[in-house]
């Protein structure tokens, strides 16, 4: 595992996590705190944008959404803090290391007979 495969993949779960979670927080905006309809649009145009970037990735998709899910809760617990002011406890700062570790295993070791990036 090198820095060159591995950097490029982060910065791609970085912005596909940032399309998710801000598109899915625009709805949510526009839904349960009565923000205009736009937001809404907004939302789903940014979502619709999560489904693009994932495809960049050089990996097999089940391991690839495998491992996005891992990040979404990292990226999840971040934005809670830093958006919404809510504070991780300590169950929410265990539960990331959990699905760090996770994201670790199951897209960065390589398999018997293929690289990380086999696709």
């Amino acid at each position: 595992m090198n820095a060159s495969k591995v950097l490029p993949s982060l910065l791609l779960f970085f912005l596909a996590g940032l399309c998710e979670i801000g598109g899915g927080y625009l709805v949510w905006m526009w839904l349960r705190n009565d923000f205009g309809w736009w937001f809404g649009v907004l939302g789903g145009f940014v979502l619709f944008l999560y489904g693009i970037v994932p495809t960049f990735q050089k990996a097999h998709f089940h391991r690839i959404y495998a491992a996005y899910g891992g990040v979404f809760i990292v990226m999840s617990i971040l934005w809670g803090w830093l958006i919404d002011g809510t504070f991780p406890d300590t169950y929410d700062v265990i539960g990331t290391i959990i699905a760090v570790i996770g994201v670790v295993i199951i897209f960065y070791v390589p398999r018997k007979g293929e690289t990380v990036w086999s696709k």
